[in-house]
């Protein structure tokens, strides 16, 4: 999936500005920079539809062992769930007679030392090596046929499951995950070649459930003996439920203003459960059939092809859809469409390859159609491994919590990450789009032909369909030039959430089910991709996909460890990647690099870095292994190594530069004259556009850790006069905007002295570049003129300021076309921020009567911005109203983080609905905590965090723990931040000028 994000999730990275692809859910990244100073491409990518991802954006917040093995988990069961039968909490009666599953002695003692609970709280059905919540290992699935039968009155669904089982191991009994399913009866059968023996049936009273672990266990009285074959035959009925999670339903209008459903599916990370009975583990692969019975005037799709083009009628007037056997798969790759669809089809790939959506919006799939056929094509070729399935279709769905899901051979999308309209959405979005569909894309090989074995190897499907999107993007589209983004985008979302003490590492001990969707974040897809780009840049690209190829051959169909892809990469090229590479995956954290300089060269020192500036002496015991990419006259050295602590190297000091194109993942602090000199060299062309944009990142991050002073980095910002490329700029204003983030509480002429400077290094480039587009103008320079435009029109510059007046009034008035895309958040905001009830209303009504999701969106995330009363009563009241689908609820909360009004009202907000919210957004989901850091990592004092922690002392924070735990965590830095350079700020201000 993509954060969370992703991006999906991607990450709605709020504070800082970033925007991460993630299967997404909402995930927020809980950087010191807000939103709110940036209006440009990048601003809206960070106010992404998609969360990165908790499964951060909202991936939605991941080793394997041999497939006879078995991991996952699954979330609590909602309220109100109806259950027949006996339900235990704890069936410990079955589970002691289970035999544990064995793991290395290595994972065994890191999960030991992570972990988060005392003996007494893992049930004796876990493995306890591992401390993870896993079914038994005595049963296998090896095929599954599953009937469906939604009912769009009632919404329910009925459902039949069979399952062939192998038994490896001798039990009594057979356990599988069922959650929010109501099971009629069961029927138990020994298969002996073309026989079936009966066994045993039980009824719907002997069902025992685990609630804890959502589990349902059937004893048919007979015993199941190792290397025999069984069947499970499984009658029940389902919720169709609203909360995008397991076979759900999707609401829509159609073209006469009547609500229309589709039941659709969302099953990762332990969802299928939901759907239907089965043995919902990343490990317990097998072969899938489905059957779906439905009205004929309605489509529908799964995994695979269709057996028959003609579905079998049925006496009730319905037909069924029998869809061919799939590959040996996960479960939650299983997907199931039923509903009034239209498609546009290519054949420009040797299968068909379609793009799914409601009537009358299927066209605006063209873009990502076409990419798709050519991204397939191209992902065969680079990996030598073809594409299994015989078809590739790809659904926009209405109703969608993540930003895309990668279901092998039907893949789901929130309608913005699949549906462009060039006419209406503008150059970011585009982007967006491409590295939605190749991330999914890359999955179908990364994570569906060859997956991870348990969720805490989640990284190696993220990661490297997190980096593949832009590997491919940048092959696809070179003049996009994304290595140069990435540098600003998905390095700095990893070194950011890594920065703080409650991060974790790429390869994070999961034991329970709430754990689970908390770690699609930008640990596993940005961190995850940022160590990839590095042993990448390493061993060089073409050795790496030469690692990955053999990779991807020798394990398709199975599931792998991290260790797997670190042999076959140090197979490829001759180098101990495991030994060099574990640090990174399995340690928390990253280093801060110090330079000293030696008579003959330098002498370079790591230490942990955290943004708290509170490092203990336990906290920085680790010598991460530096790839230290020493740029000089003469060339990038890739050779030199930082294992130890420190050591010195010989260098020529004219001129050099530490972690060459930011490929490594560490900040680097130069002495100030070496900064000085660099800032030179970067003037004589000596420095890349990565060089200058990290150079930056790492400066501003040094600085809100207390490593250099505040004064100092404005200073150097105030020097860059000559600089001239949108990503390093991008990458200013967003270290200028953690600054006035920081602030968002002092006194209201030091914000007013900080937005003075904001708009004194950017209102000449906003005048210079303009902001009318010409047919001739590149990609980047779109994204450039909308970022200057929008930083200094919310900076108070009087001419951007009356031009986006102009267009919105225009606007106002009937044309539509007065609003370029590319400036459509920008005026939008500078029209609240400037004006009163009437813009809000103005605004309200485009989010009322936009053409497309990209249209609507772009207006209800720019409603905060007002800091009108009413107006912000009123955005906080959208949020939770039937106007707003619960899949965009932090929409209109995010342009309230932009001033201190909002920012109170928003936990006066949640604390008031804190009941409702919970209700409307369980916390198994995953979005609650996305919400939880939207309302309270914009904060910036202990006082705030005090109060943050009174109101949830009292509330269980299970499912969102991580989530508040690093929003607190960003807030103290920022409490830190202040306390050290309050009023070292203010001086600076008062020498400068910008203090009345």
């Amino acid at each position: 999936m993509t954060y969370q994000a992703a991006l999906l999730r991607r990450t709605l990275a709020l504070p800082s500005l970033r925007n991460t692809l993630s299967r997404s859910r909402v995930s927020v990244c809980t950087s010191t920079a807000p939103s709110p100073y940036l209006l440009c491409p990048a601003a809206r990518l960070a106010f992404a539809d998609t969360p990165f991802s908790s499964r951060y954006i909202t991936s939605r917040p991941q080793q394997a062992l041999p497939t006879t093995t078995a991991p996952a988990q699954a979330r609590p069961l909602a309220t109100g769930t109806a259950l027949t039968g006996r339900t235990y909490k704890n069936a410990n009666r079955l589970y002691l007679r289970q035999q544990v599953r064995l793991c290395s002695s290595r994972r065994h003692n890191m999960c030991r030392t992570h972990h988060l609970g005392g003996a007494d709280d893992v049930a004796s059905s876990i493995d306890v090596t591992q401390g993870r919540e896993v079914l038994p290992k005595a049963i296998k699935p090896l095929h599954y046929v599953v009937q469906l039968e939604p009912d769009f009155e009632k919404f329910t669904f009925d459902g039949t499951v069979t399952v062939d089982l192998d038994a490896v191991e001798d039990t009594d009994k057979v356990v599988l995950n069922s959650t929010e399913i109501k099971i009629k009866s069961a029927t138990f059968k020994e298969i002996k070649g073309e026989e079936q023996v009966p066994l045993g049936t039980v009824d719907a009273d002997g069902v025992v459930y685990d609630t804890d672990l959502q589990t349902a266990t059937f004893d048919f009285g007979s015993p199941v003996k190792a290397g025999s074959k069984y069947q499970i035959q499984i009658e029940f009925e389902g919720i169709l439920n609203d909360n995008m999670a397991g076979f759900y339903r999707s609401s829509y209008k159609d073209k006469d203003g009547k609500t229309q459903y589709l039941a659709t599916t969302q099953m990762e990370p332990t969802d299928c459960r939901k759907a239907f009975p089965c043995f919902d583990e990343p490990a317990l692969k097998a072969t899938f059939q489905i059957v779906l019975i439905a009205d004929k005037n309605l489509t529908c799709l799964s995994n695979m092809n269709e057996e028959s083009d003609t579905p079998v009628a049925l006496d009730n007037g319905k037909v069924k859809h029998t869809f061919a056997t799939s590959p040996k798969m996960s479960t939650y790759l299983v997907a199931f469409i039923v509903g009034d669809l239209r498609y546009i089809e290519t054949n420009e790939f040797r299968i068909p390859v379609r793009v799914y959506a409601t009537p009358g919006s299927e066209h605006l799939g063209k873009f990502s159609l076409d990419l798709a056929a050519r991204t397939l094509k191209f992902y065969e070729e680079t990996f030598e491994s073809p594409y299994p399935l015989p078809k590739m279709d790809m659904v926009a769905i209405p109703d969608f919590s993540a930003g895309a899901m990668e279901n092998w051979g039907l893949v789901t999308y929130r309608l913005v990450d699949l549906l462009f309209d060039e006419t209406t959405s503008g150059a970011s979005t585009k982007q967006r789009v491409a590295e939605v569909v190749q991330h999914e894309l890359a999955h179908q090989w990364f994570g569906n032909l060859v997956t991870m074995d348990f969720w805490d190897g989640l990284w190696l499907n993220e990661g490297f369909a997190t980096w593949m999107s832009w590997y491919s993007c940048n092959v696809f589209y070179p003049e996009w030039k994304v290595w140069e983004s990435y540098v600003a985008d998905n390095l700095q979302s990893a070194l950011s959430l890594d920065s703080l003490r409650s991060s974790h590492p790429i390869e994070v001990p999961v034991k329970k089910i709430s754990e689970i969707n908390q770690i699609f974040d930008a640990i596993s897809y940005s961190k995850g991709s940022c160590v990839l780009r590095m042993v990448s840049q390493y061993i060089g690209e073409e050795t790496f996909m030469k690692g990955i190829r053999a990779y991807l051959k020798r394990h398709a169909y199975k599931n792998t460890v991290t260790k797997d892809l670190w042999d076959a990469l140090s197979e490829a090229s001759g180098k101990d990647i495991s030994g060099m590479m574990d640090v990174w995956t399995r340690q928390i954290g990253h280093p801060v690099v110090s330079i000293t300089e030696t008579e003959n060269g330098i002498k370079v020192k790591q230490n942990r870095f955290l943004r708290t500036a509170d490092v203990k002496p336990h906290e920085d015991e680790v010598h991460y292994p530096i790839v230290l990419g020493l740029r000089t006259k003469g060339g990038i050295d890739e050779d030199i190594l930082l294992t130890e602590r420190e050591k010195e190297i010989s260098v020529d000091k004219e001129f050099y530069k530490v972690n060459a194109n930011h490929s490594g993942i560490y900040r680097t602090l130069y002495p100030a004259d070496r900064l000085e000199k660099l800032g030179q060299a970067a003037k004589q062309g000596l420095l890349t556009v990565e060089d200058r944009t990290g150079m930056v990142a790492d400066a501003g991050a040094l600085v809100a850790s207390g490593h250099q002073k505040t004064s100092g980095f404005l200073s150097l910002i105030k020097g860059f006069t000559e600089e001239d490329e949108y990503v390093v700029w991008s990458e200013i204003l967003n270290r200028v905007g953690s600054i006035r983030g920081a602030w968002v509480f002092e006194d209201q002429a030091i914000k007013d002295g900080l937005k003075a400077f904001n708009k004194d290094i950017i209102s000449g480039i906003a005048h210079k570049l303009g902001w009318e587009f010409k047919s001739g103008d590149s990609h980047i320079l779109q994204q450039f003129k909308a970022l200057a435009f929008g930083s200094a029109g919310m900076s108070d510059d009087d001419v951007v300021v009356a031009a986006a007046k102009e267009m919105f009034g225009k606007f106002v008035a009937g044309d539509k076309t007065a609003i370029h895309p590319n400036l459509r958040s920008s005026v939008y905001a500078i029209a609240l921020k400037t004006g009163g009830r009437a813009e809000w209303e103005a605004v309200r009504n485009a989010y009322a009567t936009g053409a497309n999701s990209d249209e609507r969106n772009t207006a209800l995330r720019a409603l905060g911005r007002s800091k009108d009363p009413k107006c912000i009563k009123d955005t906080l009241a959208l949020s939770l109203s039937e106007d707003v689908k619960e899949q965009d609820i932090y929409l209109p909360l995010a342009g309230l983080r932009g001033h201190s009004e909002g920012i109170n009202a928003l936990w006066s907000w949640a604390k008031e609905n804190w009941d409702k919210l919970e209700q409307k957004l369980p916390p198994g989901l995953g979005m609650l905590g996305s919400i939880v850091q939207i309302v309270t990592s914009s904060f910036t004092t202990e006082e705030q965090i005090a109060d943050v922690k009174a109101f949830f002392d009292k509330r269980s924070t299970k499912g969102f723990d991580k989530g508040l735990a690093q929003a607190l965590d960003a807030v103290s830095a920022k409490a830190k931040w202040l306390e050290r350079d309050r009023e070292d700020v203010a001086e600076w201000l008062k020498g400068e000028g910008y203090l009345v």
